[in-house]
């Protein structure tokens, strides 16, 4: 007996008819758009998502400030560990320091603030980016306070402090706004 050959292997054509393709596009659920608006190609992008919509917008020069932050808290902080006499004089023009041991405190803290400017630096979450933004403006707000409150007790005028207190209130500003930007709503594109 003859072994009976297997029928030829036909092409389906399914594929290619249109109308097929499109009612298997809608049974799959992909083509259509979405509860969003968004019109997914595959059932793995519809799952997976679109990484656009998740990508941070940032605002411009948000990275410029966040670096220059990151330089000035370290350099600061440096300033306040090594020389803490030359700091003080710089700030409050002559008046006799009685303790080093605050100032160098202060530098230890402005260190451990820095290291996580220079983090933040280098992320794309947008938590932490605002995070980071935030504890700048409570900083330099406290900062500004402290400083002001000095001031009224002392009666100390100069222009160094002067400057500082403007610098502080420009930097509140500034780490402000981008804390809002960041936190947008991105616009649907």
């Amino acid at each position: 007996m003859a072994a009976k050959q297997p029928p030829p292997l036909m092409k389906k054509h399914s594929q290619t008819d249109l109308v097929s393709r499109l009612k298997t596009r809608k049974v799959l659920g992909v083509g259509g758009e979405d509860d969003d608006g968004e019109v997914h190609r595959s059932k793995i992008s519809q799952v997976l998502g679109n990484e656009i919509k998740f990508a941070v917008r940032e605002p411009l020069g948000l990275r410029v400030w966040q670096f220059l932050s990151a330089v000035l808290f370290s350099g600061i902080a440096v300033m306040a560990l090594a020389f803490p006499d030359q700091l003080y004089d710089a700030v409050f023009d002559g008046a006799e320091v009685t303790s080093k041991t605050p100032i160098r405190l202060y530098g230890g803290a402005l260190l451990s603030i820095s290291l996580i400017m220079w983090n933040a630096l280098y992320t794309a979450e947008k938590v932490i980016i605002r995070w980071t933004l935030l504890t700048e403006a409570c900083y330099f707000g406290v900062q500004f306070l402290v400083v002001t409150a000095t001031l009224a007790e002392t009666g100390l005028t100069s222009l160094g402090i002067l400057l500082l207190l403007a610098s502080r209130l420009v930097f509140v500003a500034i780490s402000v706004y981008y804390y809002y930007q960041v936190g947008r709503k991105p616009k649907k594109v």
